[in-house]
């Protein structure tokens, strides 16, 4: 063992936009990898180091099980060596549905119903028979869903109206479009009766009529479409279908506004919330029923399971103990096990994930963490770096990629690369401890010397938006103001309520709010931030004017497709009794296009050379003013590095909600609220952001932002600061008002924080 070495080896490193960089990593340290955006850290520590131990550990299985596992790319690197098995721990926000909770991702869901099984009265015959994902325990009212949501006939229908002066508000149902002549020429009701004067059977036939056939006309007096007829369903039925029956993380943003708009949520009188049946709600454990318990705060339950002394199940409430000690230890302990892991912050979640590995007695692994301080408050990342550090101190190699000065500062040996993003990062420019970067003039050395500086001159509104009495979730009945025409920072630790209040009650009580979130903008592989931004038709025409061919040539979800793959890049092979096999296509190398579309060329390039361009690139390659501008915008928030064909299912939160900013960037007098938009980014990259968000204020808009960075913070118009606590201890107001204010708040955590970081330079805009 002596001569084992105790460092990672690379040499020759290429991948994507690494340039050949040789180093070594020691191994049981904990090593922060640091650059700007797109500066190649996530290329050498996931397409690298994560990928090729994963390829190697699982060369080891036989080809049966391999089949089974991830199927990992060579990571492109001259020689990698002395690596040891690789743990990842992504930074990433859940995407599933509803039914996935807090219990059911850290495996405490199965304990406590086990626990009920064994020990509640009446007991049930089977653990199963306490859930709400099995019919055996779930409310057969609300599917286990424990809330009805249902569009509302007074929002959507104006009564005092008929349906030719328009009585349809719901979006798309204008007087003349198809949608509205399914109803106005039906013949089950007079179209110039106001609906107030509608006959139940009327009201019935419009809501709810089926069984008929409509005649549709266009415009222009031709029938509509292919079809001479289209089949009578009623409105609500017909929007239920079309809007409802879908998740609702899969809707656009444009159909999220509509269902906030139109529909009313309820909680289930069958369950009253509960999500169980009768069965299991009467089934008792000292006093509460199982989803009484889940609804528990977890540090309120871990005191709750020390009553449980049954010899059958005081083991299980032991077990489920350790679980929910760790949950407490990483500074989660406001979560219930109730609570929808759709609403956790990429954060939370991958704070989550860590459960298993802190009750590991493995040693030798090496753990890489994903921007783990994201979305934490000051003194949650203080409480993540105690975490890293015992798992290092177990005798395994700890690899972070984060730009917190916090993580930054713990770390035993940083190595940052850049100096730029793209194609002008990718080299190594430091390897050493934290008092060495100092010395040095890198961007990261830069942004730690740099103080955080304190806005002197914000900017002053006389007219505010006004959020009264706000209850939802674990809010107390608040009153927030929010200037209009400013910048306002919402602060506090994770847990306080933050987003409830700007992403839950402020768009509800002014539903013209538009939210831009970290969510994923495209649903497919087809999706690029070339076709996001609009611009990828632009680029299809100019090279059809230059090869006077069809436009369609140069789509790969059209006539340029491969023939092969259909222009998806891959072929998935089914296996009979595993899982199938998915390869890049032979035919295309991946490309998506067809021989034919890649032989023609603009200014020498075909139209895959020009995706795989940079946007920085390309805004020097093409000479279309609506093509630079657009290209332009996405240059301007930082993301000059990304590549026009690169997959949108590949970026970031951080990036995503950038891409989103950019499409608003021309706007004026609009009210913009964004959850936690430093995510992932350097410093660097929080300045130009914070100069993008004035410039947007200057424009008439008004910017309203949930953040933990005290740059952020301090550069504020206007401060709203939550707490104290998480959970039930927060959802209180401490401070409204300039951030100068905020230092003499004796009760805000975020103060001292603040306090810390700041030298007060004026600051003149």
């Amino acid at each position: 063992m002596s001569d084992q070495p105790n460092f990672i080896l690379i040499s020759g490193a290429y991948k994507n936009n690494l340039k050949g960089i040789s180093l070594r990593i020691p191994h049981n340290k904990l090593v922060v990898f640091a650059g700007i955006s797109g500066s190649g850290k996530s290329s050498l520590v996931f397409d690298s180091i994560a990928a090729e131990a994963g390829r190697q550990l699982n060369d080891t299985y036989p080809l049966y099980v391999r089949n089974h596992l991830p199927h990992y790319e060579p990571s492109d690197t001259e020689q990698i060596d002395h690596l040891t098995p690789t743990i990842v721990i992504q930074q990433r926000q859940f995407t599933g549905d509803i039914r996935s909770t807090v219990g059911t991702m850290t495996d405490c869901a199965p304990l406590l119903r086990l626990l009920f099984s064994r020990c509640a009265s009446p007991r049930l015959p089977a653990s199963s028979a306490y859930s709400f994902n099995d019919p055996q325990g779930m409310c057969p009212a609300c599917s286990g869903l424990g809330k009805t949501v249902a569009f509302d006939p007074d929002r959507i229908l104006d009564r005092s109206k008929s349906l030719n002066e328009g009585a349809i508000l719901f979006p798309g149902h204008q007087v003349g479009t198809y949608q509205w002549q399914l109803y106005a020429h039906s013949g089950l009701y007079d179209p110039d009766k106001p609906l107030c004067e509608f006959t139940p059977q009327e009201w019935n036939d419009l809501l709810h009529g089926s069984g008929i056939t409509v005649d549709i006309t266009n415009k222009t007096g031709k029938i509509w479409g292919d079809s001479y007829k289209l089949t009578y369903e009623g409105l609500l039925d017909r929007i239920t279908r079309l809007y409802l029956n879908r998740e609702r993380n899969t809707q656009s943003a444009a159909n999220q506004r509509i269902l906030r708009t139109f529909t009313c949520e309820n909680t289930c009188t069958a369950c009253h919330g509960t999500r169980i049946n009768d069965a299991a709600r009467r089934s008792l454990l000292h006093g509460y029923n199982i989803a009484d318990v889940s609804d528990m705060e977890i540090t309120e339950l871990a005191s709750f399971l020390e009553q449980i002394t049954d010899p059958i199940g005081k083991p299980l409430a032991q077990q489920l103990q350790r679980i929910l000690r760790h949950i407490i230890d990483m500074g989660l302990g406001y979560l219930q096990l109730s609570r929808p892991s759709v609403t956790l912050s990429g954060g939370e979640a991958q704070r989550l994930k860590m459960i298993r590995h802190l009750g590991s007695s493995l040693t030798g692994l090496t753990y890489v963490f994903d921007e783990p301080s994201a979305g934490l408050h000051p003194k949650d990342v203080e409480r993540l770096s105690r975490l890293l550090l015992r798992l290092r101190d177990r005798g395994n190699t700890i690899l972070v990629v984060d730009h917190n000065r916090q993580i930054l500062q713990m770390a035993d040996e940083i190595i940052e690369l850049g100096p730029g993003a793209g194609c002008n990062g990718g080299y190594l420019i430091f390897q050493g401890d934290t008092d060495a970067l100092l010395q040095q003039d890198t961007p990261t050395a830069q942004s730690l010397r740099r103080p955080v500086t304190l806005n002197a001159a914000p900017r002053v509104s006389d007219d505010f938006l006004h959020v009264t009495h706000a209850r939802l979730h674990n809010l107390k009945d608040i009153h927030a103001r929010f200037p209009l025409h400013a910048l306002t920072v919402v602060s506090g630790v994770a847990g306080c309520g933050k987003s409830s209040l700007i992403c839950g009650e402020l768009p509800h009580r002014f539903p013209d709010v538009h939210i831009i979130s970290q969510a994923p903008i495209g649903l497919t592989s087809r999706s690029t931030p070339a076709t996001y931004i609009g611009v990828m038709d632009e680029i299809r025409r100019a090279f059809a004017r230059a090869n006077h061919v069809s436009a369609a040539l140069f789509s790969s979800n059209s006539k340029g497709a491969c023939p092969i793959c259909g222009g998806k890049g891959t072929i998935k092979t089914e296996m009979a009794f595993m899982d199938p096999i998915i390869m890049p296509c032979e035919a295309c190398g991946g490309s998506r296009y067809s021989s034919e579309a890649l032989q023609y060329t603009l200014h020498g390039k075909n139209i895959l050379q020009v995706l795989r361009m940079t946007v920085e690139e390309a805004i020097d390659f093409f000479d279309q003013p609506q093509i630079q501008e657009k290209l332009s915008l996405l240059h301007r928030i930082g993301l000059g590095y990304l590549t026009l064909g690169q997959s949108t299912n590949t970026l970031s939160g951080g990036e995503c909600q950038r891409i989103k900013l950019a499409s608003h960037l021309q706007e004026n007098g609009q009210i913009y609220v964004l959850d936690e938009p430093t995510t992932g980014l350097h410093a660097k990259d929080i300045a130009l952001l914070l100069t993008l968000l004035d410039e947007m204020v200057c424009r008439g808009n008004t910017m309203i932002l949930a953040d933990h960075s005290t740059d952020v913070i301090a550069h504020a118009d206007w401060v709203i600061d939550m707490g104290p606590g998480a959970g039930k201890n927060g959802g209180s107001i401490l401070f409204q008002g300039p951030p100068s204010d905020l230092l003499q708040c004796k009760a805000s955590i975020t103060a001292s924080y603040l306090q810390k970081d700041l030298t007060y330079t004026s600051v003149s805009r």
